[in-house]
């Protein structure tokens, strides 16, 4: 799902944290929470109290999958571009310690505003 390469990842639309929680249970640490959730066609990302777990679903029956676990305490960096007026789509860029940038794309309904608020309340 992330491209490490070329940092950037599907155009992900807001969802229901409860559709992702069953996947990503067993890496949830005590005290850390699930806070937001976005999906692509099969991938997802969710945003926790403390890191960006990337889930990519691979294989015909989606049974295979990649977990890419991001600590907010290795984010050097991050950008966010809302949506326009004739540009919906909205960006958040995020640099990581050892890893580099990686770049999120959400449709136009995603508060990716409210998503660098919370990075910023978790990385600072």
């Amino acid at each position: 799902m992330i491209d490490f390469q070329k940092a950037s990842v599907f155009k992900l639309s807001p969802c229901r944290v409860e559709d992702v929680l069953g996947s990503i249970s067993p890496l949830i640490i005590p005290g850390e929470e699930v806070v937001a959730a976005f999906k692509s066609v099969r991938d997802f990302v969710a945003f926790t109290t403390k890191r960006l777990i990337a889930v990519n679903v691979q294989g015909i029956t989606g049974k295979k999958r990649d977990f890419t676990s991001l600590p907010y305490a290795k984010v050097q960096a991050f950008s966010v571009e809302t949506a326009g007026t004739f540009d919906l789509d909205a960006e958040l860029e995020l640099w990581f310690s050892g890893l580099g940038k990686v770049r999120l794309e959400f449709k136009g309904s995603s508060d990716v505003t409210e998503l660098s608020r919370m990075i910023a309340h978790y990385a600072l």
